[in-house]
């Protein structure tokens, strides 16, 4: 807030409002290090904006030295204006944060992807196997959805976040026909964009980006979910990186918990229900409002916080996944073949026809499974089947890289655009 003061006084006298000579003064009392922040909290429960003795405080220490120039603090503005382009460079700050980090965990996964291109692993549809996938088609996805996270953000950042700057009505009427001349003034003082006009109940743009980083904590989510998942002791296909005393129990030695799982899941349960608040505030009264915009002050922050925490755990674990590929290849064997049973019905398919394919397959796959039996044992064992594939085609259809489609392209186009977001 005190940036914006000192640069809306900068603009002032560049437009020849306030007097050239007010402004040094007025600078060098916007230090934050001179305001008791503790009590200016205090007296915002009785003014209801945290501008209005912020203002009366920076009035007092500019006049301390030099009383002329105390007279021109805050000219022209109102308090949302003052709060709202504050929000603004914060988010811009924020913005910058996370998509450092962002660049780090696209990097990181995009490189695991290359890396476990052909590294088998099961595929699970509804918490069950489903087919064959290389772990790097996974890998992959996670880095391009972080990359669309990313260009969301730089997107809402050239976009979205733009000079608030209206006055008590949104018509800088205190300022006559200067209005529009400071407001460029100071537009470019901050190095934000000019908007057509002022958007005192008009916080679609906020909404925005609070909608994308809700969203990013979401994605961090469902990476963080998966990895949970695949470190379960009974799945154990990729683990968080190992630290001396990290993801231990306080009762069982033995325990390896997800930690940086834990954190991004935590805080991708709470940036839906914040970014919520913000989209109720989008109800407005008139030209300014009531409650609606207030509540931005301690939500955003508070997003903002669980977000960059969801996304610090990601970057951890894409620059540090430890990944079994033995036993993923295990878990591959572990139905006895039944993961490759599409294949076999989808070749079988092509001489019998689909339908009763399917019959032949799901049959057999009964029979194995009463029988806890192999799945290509008993095909082999199927005058239905042996007619039309000997025993060399079915054995090479259990082959689960041999079962990928156009999996390895995808890889490509998901690592080239996550790359280039």
């Amino acid at each position: 807030m005190l940036d914006v003061e000192a640069a809306l006084a900068r603009a002032e006298a560049a437009a020849g409002v306030i007097p050239a000579n007010a402004v040094a003064a007025i600078e060098a009392a916007c230090d934050a290090a001179r305001f008791d922040i503790a009590a200016l909290g205090e007296a915002a429960r009785s003014s209801g904006v945290v501008t209005i003795p912020m203002v009366k405080w920076l009035t007092a220490e500019v006049a301390k030295t030099d009383k002329t120039a105390a007279g021109y603090v805050h000219w022209g503005a109102t308090s949302q204006d003052i709060i709202d382009t504050a929000l603004v460079l914060e988010l811009r700050a924020a913005i910058g944060a996370l998509v450092a980090d962002l660049d780090r965990a696209i990097a990181g996964f995009a490189s695991l992807a290359e890396r476990h291109r052909a590294t088998a692993m099961v595929g699970r549809t509804w918490l069950q196997h489903a087919l064959p996938l290389p772990f790097g088609l996974k890998l992959a996805g996670y880095a391009a959805a972080l990359a669309r996270s990313r260009a969301r953000l730089t997107r809402l950042e050239r976009d979205a976040l733009v000079l608030q700057f209206g006055g008590a009505a949104g018509t800088l009427a205190a300022l006559g026909d200067d209005g529009l001349n400071v407001a460029e003034k100071l537009a470019v003082e901050l190095d934000l964009p000019l908007p057509e006009a002022p958007w005192h109940s008009h916080h679609d743009r906020v909404a925005e980006v609070a909608s994308a980083l809700a969203i990013l904590a979401g994605t961090c989510g469902k990476i963080a979910r998966d990895v949970s998942l695949m470190m379960q002791t009974d799945t154990a296909e990729a683990f968080e990186p190992a630290a001396a005393g990290r993801g231990g129990s306080s009762t069982m030695p033995h325990k390896r918990n997800p930690i940086a799982a834990a954190t991004a899941l935590a805080a991708a349960t709470m940036a839906p229900n914040l970014a919520a608040t913000i989209l109720a505030g989008l109800v407005q009264e008139h030209e300014r409002a009531l409650g609606g915009w207030q509540a931005e002050g301690p939500t955003m922050p508070a997003l903002l916080l669980v977000t960059s925490g969801a996304l610090a755990a990601i970057v951890d674990i894409a620059e540090g996944l430890e990944i079994d590929a033995a036993r993923m290849r295990q878990n591959l064997a572990a139905t006895g073949g039944l993961i490759m049973a599409e294949a076999v019905m989808i070749a079988l398919g092509r001489k019998i026809g689909r339908l009763e394919a399917h019959h032949i397959v799901e049959e057999a796959s009964k029979t194995a499974i009463a029988e806890r039996r192999g799945l290509q044992d008993m095909l082999t064992a199927d005058p239905r089947v042996t007619s039309h594939l000997d025993a060399g085609e079915v054995a090479r259809l259990f082959d689960p890289l041999a079962y990928q489609g156009v999996a390895q392209q995808f890889i490509d186009r998901l690592i080239a655009a996550a790359r280039k977001s």
